[in-house]
């Protein structure tokens, strides 16, 4: 599976992005497709998910903040992000998992929220 990130960027504190995410290659075997985001120095988490029946998961930080939505027929992952705070600014990486549990990564977009 190859993945294509797009969205990432610069936004004032309060502000708003969008993240899209397109995958190809062997998409009938993705189970979840999401989003995960890495500061420097601190370890990789969880953003939001969304499996192949539309459950969604968020990670704590999120409250609400954020909404993940998916068009498989397109195979696309889209992350709307609202009232972004600093501590967002991050990298944030596509994550698809497959039915064997195996994950593949995105290259990664940078967000970075000034204050």
């Amino acid at each position: 599976v190859q993945l294509v990130e797009s969205g990432g960027g610069l936004v004032q504190a309060g502000g708003s992005l969008t993240l899209s995410c397109v995958a190809s290659g062997s998409t009938s075997t993705i189970e979840a497709i999401g989003w995960y985001r890495q500061a420097p120095g601190k370890q990789r988490d969880l953003v939001a998910t969304i499996n192949k029946i539309g459950i969604e998961k968020y990670g704590d930080f999120v409250q609400g903040r954020f909404t993940i939505s998916r068009d498989s027929a397109k195979n696309t992952v889209t992350l709307l992000m609202n009232s972004l705070k600093p501590e967002d600014t991050a990298v944030y990486y596509c994550d698809v998992q497959t039915w064997k549990n195996f994950h593949y990564w995105g290259q990664g977009t940078q967000v970075t929220v000034s204050s």
